[in-house]
């Protein structure tokens, strides 16, 4: 988790579920006063050798402990697996030498490998505003909570077991929560601090630091990189990897986006991509009810959103005739009321569909995953959607999950609370001018260097950032980022398909295979 990132379009994708080096973060930081400054956190300008320090900041009272490295042994299906497990932080300093951030990393590195051939993965969620543990323990980490919404409620018992499918059986993990995430924080106290790392491009150049300072304190610079984004992690991992490239000095092998946004501007209020977009997303949640559904079941849909559809669409509704052809067969496709669809003329957004489509049961279906339905708490209101049922109610035991991970299994124990999702880093995000986008970047990296590969992996029931979404956007690359350097797989789930054993596995068996 850890999207996105989550109404306006921007607010809609806050939850899970972003570039040149700015002043942010100084590239190199002040050297450590003392052997015993905490691993990963160097030493201030008021920490002078022979120099009393200062009377401590209240952020400084608030500091997070020392790196904490335990050994783990997992016992797995046909092997066991002993590693190295690391809760700790990395702070980052602006170009005057001053403190700004303590950056909260997990990492796992697999026992009796050679650590220059040996590949380490990068992984962060979304929001703006969301941690990594929707990767860690709904993933690729060595233990995992199911996290099945149409199963899992608040009081689910939240302790996690050992992940068949974790991803350290061929690449050693590193999990990053941007500030304000998890137990990331904020040592700086100026305003201007906040502004520049809850801003697309502070954010990314914060992100590609920490990634280069983590490779460089564990003596992992030779090793073979790879990043995972989820959800806004679709505008991160492209720039991050860009930062990487051009100002960081690290080549990256391979980028894994994971029910990815690459452009907000395909889901502008007035755009007629969103439609086109949702489409078979829609008609996928109906056919789900019926039985299993892959995307290859979507075909017809495809071919008419990308056909007649978006020829209808674009007459506009001043053709009245164009316009009923279009909201019929969207009726007749997604099992909505045709009355209801002539009069939003075909039209349906994420707040009409999820309440239009289930509205006789007073059940309201999941944005994240729209296989998923719950209760309506206002089932007698037009305007009132509230709550996701597809990740409300995955909240509260990750959450505890991931705090008794940390505490209990890995012996690090800060102070404050644990940010899951924090709604107030969204709230507070600078987009810059205009609509956030990443394929730029993303054609530039590609371009750069013609050996990295680019795995998409989406779910059919997503109606955040579904999955035709990216399909288009992929389609206008040039033809150096055609297949199979470039893959996009579309796998039964929603947002988090990885919650489901079998999308899960798949998906696991792309990602070994892109690392080969």
């Amino acid at each position: 988790m850890s999207s996105t990132a989550l109404c306006s379009t921007s607010l809609a994708l806050i939850l899970f579920a972003s570039g040149i080096m700015g002043s942010a973060q100084a590239d190199n930081p002040p050297p450590r006063a003392n052997a015993t400054t905490p691993a990963g956190q160097n030493g201030g300008p008021g920490e002078r050798a022979g120099q009393a320090p200062s009377t401590p900041s209240a952020a400084e009272q608030h500091r997070l402990p020392p790196d904490s490295s335990t050994r783990q042994t997992l016992d797995l299906p046909g092997r066991t697996l002993s590693f190295i497990a690391t809760a700790g932080s990395i702070r980052l300093f602006d170009e005057k030498g001053e403190p700004e951030a303590d950056i909260v990393y997990t990492s796992y590195q697999l026992d009796g490998t050679d650590r220059g051939t040996r590949p380490v993965t990068f992984f962060f969620n979304g929001g703006p505003g969301s941690s990594s543990a929707w990767l860690q323990l709904g993933n690729a980490g060595p233990w995992r909570l199911p996290i099945n919404a149409d199963e899992v409620t608040p009081s689910t018992f939240p302790e996690v077991r050992p992940n068949a499918e974790t991803w350290l059986d061929f690449t050693d993990l590193v999990f990053i929560d941007p500030v304000g995430t998890g137990y990331s924080r904020f040592v700086g106290t100026g305003d201007d601090v906040r502004k520049r790392l809850f801003s697309v491009d502070g954010d990314v150049n914060a992100l590609a630091l920490v990634v280069r300072r983590w490779l460089e304190e564990h003596d992992r610079l030779l090793s073979p990189k790879y990043i995972v984004g989820e959800s806004y992690g679709g505008i991160r991992g492209p720039k991050v990897v860009h930062q990487l490239q051009m100002r960081q000095g690290i080549g990256v092998k391979g980028l894994i986006m994971v029910s990815p946004l690459f452009d907000y501007g395909q889901f502008a209020r007035t755009g007629l991509l969103q439609y086109i977009a949702t489409l078979p997303s829609y008609v996928a949640t109906l056919r789900e009810a019926e039985g299993p559904v892959k995307r290859a079941d979507l075909a017809d849909v495809e071919a008419y959103a990308r056909g007649e559809f978006l020829i209808d669409l674009i007459k506009g509704q001043a053709d009245r005739e164009a316009t009923m052809r279009l909201a019929d067969k969207v009726a007749a496709l997604t099992g909505i009321d045709q009355a209801v669809s002539r009069r939003l003329a075909g039209r349906f957004d994420l707040a009409a569909f999820r309440r239009e489509f289930d509205r006789k049961n007073g059940m309201l279906i999941g944005r994240y995953d729209a296989s998923v339905r719950g209760l309506d708490p206002f089932p007698d209101s037009d305007f009132h959607l509230s709550g996701d049922p597809s990740s409300d109610t995955l909240l509260a035991p990750l959450t505890s999950a991931t705090v008794d991970l940390l505490t209990r299994k890995l012996n690090w124990r800060p102070d404050g609370s644990y940010e899951l999702v924090n709604r107030a880093v969204g709230q507070a995000w600078d987009y810059g001018r205009g609509l956030p986008e990443s394929l730029s970047e993303l054609r530039q990296i590609l371009a750069t260097d013609p050996k990295m590969k680019l795995l998409v992996g989406h779910g059919l029931f997503d109606l955040a950032t579904p999955y035709l979404g990216s399909q288009i956007v992929l389609d206008q690359l040039p033809p150096f980022a055609s297949a199979p350097r470039v893959k996009l797989v579309v796998l039964p789930g929603g947002h988090m398909f990885y919650s489901r054993d079998g999308s899960r596995q798949a998906f696991r068996a792309e990602a070994e295979a892109i690392m080969k």
